[in-house]
């Protein structure tokens, strides 16, 4: 199909969005009290009452516009911070389109995934942000690790377009991958194939760096639904490393705890034990809230459009890796309490026994 035969977007939006992980927990309540009347509870539209839910519905906060010099225009994006309960930040530069060629769209978005690689509108418009929630950040933590994602939605095309005829009529490649050059068979079909859609005109096809959303209606249920998926992905990836990091330390408490005097090692033991049991309780908290965040019950699209995000993202794999982490940490733990136990009934018996002995000698000696 020729440039003139493609379609044009009539109406849409192309967002870059990046998160980050701010604290261990966010009040969300308080980031209302602070941002006031521009703070904004999110909630799913598509979804009937109770079939998709927020565990704790995260907050979005406007942040104004912001002026991005790609490479062949100078755009106006609507910056936005979304704040999830769990300690995760989401940035976003969304830039809305009219009656744009379908080529034209795709090199939008192509140039607005170069923004990714630039630090100066990312830092600025965080620092904005941890200044406008500061009291409601609890323990809160460098940035560090971070998620990037490109979300191309789609409205309407002109002429209108059905979800079948999209797939097969424009090449969603460029799109998905951002590459110009042709891709081979094999990776053409693993790039369009987590294409997932209900009605005859929505459609979402989910790749490892963007997503392509058809979705007719106002809502962005389905660009909010793959957020979470992110904001978990984040999360884990965090706790994961910071996992990684105790391990090791743990393991070398344990070892100078042993070349200690017996009687110090104990009480080193037991002050080991009391810290591994409360980073297994930060740890485990956390893991429930994020698993938590999004709850699924009968919206038969958003639940599957979710599941083949936690999958296609290896969510699961991550909180597997957590979770065996975790089972070292907490079987440990378990050993150096028992361990400190042990002591402690020891020298307790030791003590009956002595003032048994001395009660003896004294009444020999009286």
């Amino acid at each position: 199909m020729s440039a003139a035969e493609l379609p044009r977007v009539a109406a849409g939006r192309i967002a870059v969005t990046r998160l980050y992980d701010l604290a261990y927990a966010v009040d969300l309540e308080q980031v209302e009290r602070d941002v006031r009347e521009s703070a904004t509870r999110l909630s799913l539209s598509r979804a009937k009452p109770r079939a998709v839910y927020y565990a704790r519905p995260p907050v979005d906060v406007p942040l104004g516009q912001a002026t991005l010099s790609l490479a062949t225009a100078t755009v106006q994006a609507d910056v936005r911070a979304r704040i999830y309960d769990f300690g995760a930040v989401r940035l976003s530069y969304e830039v809305a389109v009219q009656q744009i060629p379908w080529l034209g769209y795709v090199e939008l978005a192509n140039e607005m995934d170069a923004v990714f690689e630039r630090a100066g509108p990312w830092d600025t418009d965080l620092a904005r942000v941890r200044e406008l929630i500061a009291r409601a950040l609890e323990k809160p933590t460098v940035p560090g690790l971070q998620v990037d994602y490109l979300f191309a939605t789609i409205r309407s095309f002109d002429p209108p377009l059905l979800a079948e005829e999209v797939l097969s009529r424009l090449d969603l490649v460029p799109l998905l991958t951002g590459d110009t050059r042709a891709l081979s068979d094999s990776a053409r079909h693993d790039a369009l194939s987590h294409a997932y859609s209900y009605y005859a005109d929505d459609l979402v096809v989910i790749d490892s760096s963007r997503a392509l959303i058809l979705e007719p209606g106002p809502e962005a249920d389905v660009a909010d639904v793959l957020a979470v998926a992110h904001a978990q992905l984040l999360e884990l990836w965090y706790y994961n490393e910071r996992l990684d990091a105790e391990l090791p330390r743990m393991y070398d408490r344990i070892e100078r705890a042993r070349e200690t005097f017996a009687g110090l090692a104990r009480r080193r033991y037991a002050a080991l034990a009391r810290s591994l049991h409360a980073l297994l309780a930060e740890v485990t908290e956390v893991a429930e809230r994020v698993e938590n965040a999004l709850v699924v019950t009968e919206d038969v699209y958003l639940a599957k459009v979710y599941e083949a995000a936690l999958k296609h993202f290896r969510v699961r794999d991550w909180e597997a890796a957590v979770d065996r982490k975790l089972a070292i940490i907490r079987d440990t733990y378990t050993a150096l309490y028992d361990e400190a136990t042990s002591a402690r009934a020891e020298y307790l018996e030791m003590a009956i026994v002595l003032l048994i002995v001395l009660e003896i000698v004294l009444a020999f000696l009286l």
